[in-house]
């Protein structure tokens, strides 16, 4: 395995010289432009060259502006058990990162959708590592006592549909909506789609005369 340019020699200044890339590329973003490598490196002061070192591409220099949320749950420990609750306060977390990242997250979009992996092993998009369906399976785990026959997967992904970058983008940009009525519309979705999950599992056990 190939080790990273920058775990090599002078492992403090070349983080440095990473972060600095990284964050004229955030600085770009919220500017509006997706950055290439030249243009990052410009915008810090460093060498076309040396910026290669660290992002081979723009593919991967937006991959490392991409915030890393490593959380396996986007609810506290105190969470309620109410199943609506909890979906809830995950969408709500979910559009408040939408909202504090969404130049990242754009341009996350639009490299995934525009630069395919080179390899099998080429890292994906954030967007595309599944984590935003884990916190809504998460907040849909006391299904599993109370509504075993629940796909919770399913209808983990459902929800997922209505409430990333994608939907936001449609909603803010195509349907030309505030992005406070967008934020309002992913919780009713995601609420309307458990409801009705909820409801054809009930159906499914009344007893018919």
């Amino acid at each position: 395995m190939a080790v990273p340019y920058e775990a090599t020699g002078r492992v403090r200044q070349k983080q440095r010289t990473r972060n600095a890339l990284v964050e004229a590329a955030r600085s770009l973003l919220e500017s509006g432009d997706t950055p290439t490598v030249e243009q990052a490196a410009d915008a810090s002061g460093i060498s076309r060259t040396t910026a290669y070192r660290y992002f081979p591409n723009q593919r991967h220099l937006i991959l490392a502006a991409i915030p890393t949320i490593d959380r396996p749950s986007l609810l506290e420990q105190d969470a309620p058990d109410d199943v609506h609750a909890r979906l809830d306060l995950v969408i709500t977390e979910q559009t408040e990162i939408l909202r504090e990242w969404e130049p990242q997250l754009r341009a996350a979009l639009r490299v995934s959708l525009d630069q395919a992996p080179q390899t099998p092993d080429d890292d994906r998009p954030a967007l595309r590592q599944g984590r935003a369906i884990a916190w809504i399976e998460d907040a849909l785990a006391p299904l599993a006592e109370t509504h075993p026959d629940i796909d919770r997967r399913r209808l983990a992904v459902a929800i997922r549909a209505g409430c990333g970058i994608e939907a936001w983008v449609w909603m803010v940009d195509i349907a030309a909506l505030p992005r406070s009525e967008a934020a309002t519309l992913m919780h009713e979705s995601a609420q309307a789609l458990l409801t009705a999950a909820l409801a054809r599992d009930n159906e499914s056990f009344r007893p018919h005369p």
